[in-house]
């Protein structure tokens, strides 16, 4: 039987899921092809409504060897495993003649944990387990998210978190999962046979697609210890929230609550001389960071290293006598001391590694707010460290012994790939040199015409944006293009603050329109009630930016209240960008800019979602029209048509208008 041809085998996977053949994604099936073929390395750019994932599953899959495909969103993960690749597996499987395995592999705090749930947890106060289910008011938030855990455990068949709908908040998923750290493995655990973390972990063993997330691509990259299975190609999807996923996985963090938790758990495990030092160590660090002001610490203080070194130092010696006791006493030692191990080893390696004051290190004290809901955080103040960078990381661990295909709708900034390839650990394209990794950047483009789809409105009358200063003319701009919209308006802001001074503003203003804000309903309630009124708007900051797909005519204007440079005080990108300064480079360019590149390509990908879509991307901030660096951010966006002309914008918003109700 002749093998069968990638535009065989795309076209029998396109119709299986009822899509259409675009083709932006036939040249992307070709390069990926080309690329796995010959063990090389990609990095794609594809448009919302390429198909990109049919881009890179259809030849992964006609190559026949182990793939891993690493997503950024757990929506994307879902797509993957729950509706493309049980479509494309039993379309290719006459003309492949095999039925190809796919599982989806997850860190293990992700999974339900059978031995905390039949077991308890260690308590912090007292020895041994303790019921967390007759512990908790059976009428209260918590008793009711831990009653319904125990019935979903005797039905699940993954005991994935994320199969459980509705879901349920942090604090009561943390009593019935374990980290890594904390878990007794398999071979010591009584449920080790049953368990639903190596229960994925085998049946990732056997497939030959793997899906998985960012971060726990991170962890098998960083920590050495392979977590994923042996594999000849990686796909990472949503590839530009790549570098942010791998720096939080790298990045430590110290709290008073965490350190005296520690001290809790390890207290009943060991001698009285251990517990002391433990404790008085924990009692002089809470004391610095209760007088501890936010910023970078680009040496330490010596009060805090002395803090940090008894912290350090009495960690070891508890970590010693945890290991070299044992007390029968203890109701299920093994668990007890599993977690109280897991506690006090974070605080030692966080306190070590910022004493060891690296230079590829970035160190800074952070204060947060109360945060409430599903994930609750009490206030107070935090140490953390971070990686300058993770390109050196990325550049060994990633693209070794294996081929890479990238992929994202936003990996050309300013007009090419470099920029991101550079925060991947990638020489500029084409550079040549002995353990260079080899690359090609294929932009696919988009199945949208973008030029006759979308205005690109920036109001360079505008005053320009002060740091948290009031802007009464940008308000007056945003009211009047919401009223010649009919609503219909994402509101893209820089800052919660600013978010909320413009709902409050604008729902006095203009109450016809009804205005919805971040943070006062969940974001699925918040899109979905977008979604279904054309008159209502949405206002928020991050996660709108990447987070929205409304196609249709509730989504006709998305606006940009300033361009999103990071803060100036933000600890990492402030590093980040002093240290390219400091070998030569622009650092504004390479780390302010950039960053602000992709969040507004990523932002006005918000308008056209769908052929039939039309509008305006309305930038509220001159320097895109005025400053240098404005070519370079206009260069990173669809190529929609470009206008400073108010007026014309208005009457083009409101003829939208009036062909959208028409049609309604």
């Amino acid at each position: 039987m002749t093998k069968p041809s990638l535009p065989e085998l795309l076209h029998a996977a396109v119709t299986a899921v009822g899509g259409t053949e675009r083709p932006g994604q036939v040249t992307m099936a070709q390069a990926v092809a080309d690329a796995v073929d010959d063990g090389s390395h990609l990095l794609v750019q594809a448009g919302t409504g390429t198909g990109k994932s049919l881009g890179y599953l259809v030849p992964a899959l006609a190559h026949g060897e182990p793939v891993v495909v690493a997503t950024a969103t757990l929506a994307l993960q879902r797509q993957l495993v729950e509706r493309d690749l049980p479509r494309t597996v039993e379309a290719l499987h006459p003309l492949l003649r095999r039925r190809p395995e796919f599982a989806m592999l997850k860190g293990r705090s992700n999974y339900l944990c059978l031995h905390r749930l039949h077991e308890g947890m260690p308590q912090d106060e007292e020895e041994g387990l303790f019921d967390q289910f007759e512990a908790a008011a059976p009428t209260s938030r918590l008793g009711q998210d831990l009653l319904r855990l125990r019935d979903w455990s005797d039905e699940t068949e993954t005991g994935d978190r994320d199969d459980l709908t509705p879901g349920v908040s942090d604090r009561a998923w943390a009593q019935i999962s374990v980290s890594s750290r904390e878990c007794l493995g398999a071979s010591k655990c009584a449920y080790g046979a049953e368990c639903f973390a190596e229960a994925a972990r085998e049946r990732a063993k056997l497939a030959e697609v793997v899906v998985t997330n960012h971060a726990l691509l991170a962890i098998d990259a960083i920590e050495g210890a392979p977590v994923l299975p042996q594999h000849e190609v990686l796909i990472v999807d949503e590839a530009h929230e790549l570098v942010s996923r791998v720096t939080g996985v790298a990045t430590g963090e110290l709290t008073p609550g965490q350190v005296n938790r520690a001290v809790r758990r390890a207290a009943k495990l060991v001698n009285e001389k251990a517990a002391d030092q433990l404790q008085t160590a924990a009692e002089g660090f809470e004391r610095l960071m209760e007088l501890a002001l936010p910023g970078r610490l680009e040496e330490i203080p010596e009060d805090l290293g002395y803090a940090l070194a008894a912290l350090r130092d009495a960690s070891r010696t508890v970590i010693s006598a945890i290991g070299g006791t044992r007390d029968k006493s203890v109701q299920d030692e093994d668990a007890v001391r599993k977690q109280a191990l897991a506690s006090v080893e974070s605080v030692h390696d966080v306190a070590e590694r910022i004493m060891q004051g690296s230079e590829w290190d970035v160190v800074w004290y952070e204060r947060h707010e109360p945060r409430g809901g599903s994930a609750y955080r009490p206030a107070g103040a935090s140490l953390r460290v971070a990686p300058m960078s993770v390109s050196g990381l990325l550049r060994e661990k990633l693209f070794t012994d294996r081929s890479v295909i990238l992929t994202s709708a936003t990996l050309k900034l300013g007009g090419d790939f470099n920029g991101v390839g550079a925060s991947l650990g990638l020489a500029p394209e084409g550079t040549e040199g002995e353990d260079v990794p080899q690359w090609k950047g294929v932009d696919v483009g988009s199945p949208f015409d973008y030029r006759k789809q979308g205005i690109l409105y920036v109001a360079k009358h505008l005053s320009r944006p002060a740091r948290d200063g009031d802007r009464a003319d940008m308000l007056d701009e945003l009211t009047e293009l919401i009223r010649a919209a009919g609503g219909r308006t994402l509101g893209l802001f820089s800052s919660m603050r600013g978010a909320q001074l413009a709902a409050e503003e604008l729902r006095t203003r203009i109450p016809e329109f009804p205005i919805l804000l971040q943070g006062e309903e969940t974001l699925g309630e918040l899109i979905k009630n977008f979604a279904a009124d054309p008159a209502t708007c949405l206002f928020g900051t991050l996660s709108l930016w990447q987070g929205v797909d409304v196609p249709g005519p509730s989504c006709q204007l998305v606006v940009m209240d300033k361009i999103p440079f990071p803060r100036p005080d933000d600890p990492l990108m402030s590093a980040r960008q002093k240290a390219v300064e400091e070998a030569g480079g622009n650092g504004f360019m390479a780390v302010a800019a950039t960053h602000a590149a992709l969040l507004m390509a990523q932002g006005a990908g918000r308008l056209v979602r769908a052929t039939g879509d039309r509008g305006v991307v309305a930038v509220l901030d001159p320097r895109l029209a005025t400053a240098r660096y404005g070519s370079y951010l206009k260069a990173s966006l669809p190529d929609f048509w470009y206008t400073v002309d108010g007026g014309q914008v208005r009457r083009s918003l409101t003829a939208i208008d009036a062909a959208a109700k028409q049609a309604e």
